[in-house]
């Protein structure tokens, strides 16, 4: 017998093994069975107090995909490894609407995005940033000791198809990079738009980061013609971090092999190959975090990709009119993200404080980010987060500070 340890509604408990799978709360696998329930519980009580995340990831993790990181291994180069890295593949092509090759990274999504970057740019990059993780890409490139422009606007306002355009005339550029959901800002750029003036210049590899919208957003990423869409597994997919994933079209293949010191690890040609030829990874995987996705990807498909978009939307939306009753909202309301919400602070609470106040009822929100700590404050509200966790929290807020 296996013994789990469950935090739920506030209080621990132990359960058979046999049980967990119906479960919706944070546990722990004891592998001494012989232990006395009692002890288990003096052990860890206090020191495991679970607090539900409405942060911008790592987001809550379901049970069963926890489990699923717990099976044993098996060899890297195996004939299992390789069909496991396959099936994942297919799942993950149908999530990210294409038929372009999946990369898979152990990394987080800043990985990938480094790799593109560095990889792809034989001219000169055009960075568009509608916040931090913009921002970020271009000290990636500048780091790389790669040619890149950085294009600005306001913090809560989106890139503009017209900028992207007129950047792009120019012909000073052979790679584009545009953030499609900024967690800092709370803003998700209208990359339709974008992705429709970047068509007019077939030479220009678009990179794409939707670290925190793909699995939550529909990115039908081969109608939009993006080359390389990045994302992680924290965030959306609703896994722990720790995998980078990306669809990397054939013209990305071509760009990389004729650019020179790509590095070693991100390598994105030997990326590339590995994922194509075998469903394999250059180095040693996390092959823990592939058995969860594996599964998880499961989850997904099963709910129904339409299904989970509307959910995300739905959740967006009661939080924002939320927002709307007792504070306000940080980005342009036409551009505003699905999956997290960015809160304008007109009240001046401290949000420090009120994040310690949650954390006695078990949850947790996001500060402000950089410039715009304590103005702003976010709620997060993807993967498997669902409409009544929303309520939760929201109406946890509205007694704290006594709205």
């Amino acid at each position: 017998m296996i013994l789990y340890v469950v935090y739920y509604e506030g209080k621990y408990g132990c359960i058979q093994d046999s049980l967990v799978g119906n479960l919706r709360a944070p546990f722990i696998r004891v592998n001494n069975a012989h232990m006395r329930k009692e002890s288990i519980l003096s052990h860890l009580e206090g020191d495991l107090m679970h607090v539900k995340l409405f942060i911008p990831g790592p987001v809550e993790t379901m049970p069963q995909v926890l489990a699923k990181m717990a099976s044993p291994m098996i060899g890297h180069r195996s004939k299992a490894c390789a069909e496991l890295q396959k099936r994942i593949s297919e799942k993950l092509q149908q999530v990210f609407h294409t038929k372009n090759v999946i990369v898979l990274s152990t990394s987080s999504g800043s990985g990938l995005m480094e790799s593109a970057i560095r990889c792809c740019t034989a001219k000169k990059a055009a960075v568009f940033s509608v916040g931090s993780f913009g921002e970020r890409w271009h000290k990636m490139a500048v780091a790389n000791g790669k040619e890149a422009d950085i294009f600005r606007v306001p913090l809560g306002q989106a890139t503009q198809a017209a900028d992207v355009d007129a950047a792009l005339s120019t012909g000073d550029y052979d790679l584009v990079t545009i953030t499609h959901n900024e967690t800092s800002t709370g803003v998700m750029n209208p990359i339709a738009e974008i992705a429709a003036v970047i068509k007019k210049y077939p030479d220009i590899v678009f990179c794409a980061d939707t670290v925190s919208s793909m699995g939550g957003v529909y990115i039908p990423v081969d109608e939009l013609g993006i080359d390389i869409c990045i994302t992680s597994s924290q965030k959306c997919l609703g896994l722990p971090p720790g995998l980078s994933i990306a669809s990397v079209s054939e013209k990305v293949y071509q760009r990389a092999r004729t650019v020179k010191n790509r590095g070693l690890y991100f390598d994105l040609v030997s990326l590339y190959e590995k994922a194509r030829d075998k469903y394999q990874y250059p180095s040693t995987p996390s092959i823990s975090h592939y058995f969860a996705l594996d599964y998880q990807l499961e989850q997904i498909l099963a709910e129904g990709l339409a299904n989970r978009y509307a959910r995300h939307l739905e959740m967006a939306e009661f939080t924002r009119e939320w927002a709307r009753r007792y504070f306000a909202v940080f980005p342009d309301e036409r551009y505003l993200s699905q999956t997290l919400t960015t809160v304008t602070n007109t009240r001046g609470a401290s949000i420090a404080e009120l994040n310690t106040e949650l954390g006695k009822r078990g949850l947790a929100i996001s500060n402000g980010y950089g410039e715009l700590k304590e103005k702003t404050f976010r709620i997060a509200h993807m993967a498997d987060c669902r409409l009544d966790e929303v309520k939760e929290v929201t109406a946890a807020i509205t007694d704290i500070l006594g709205l």
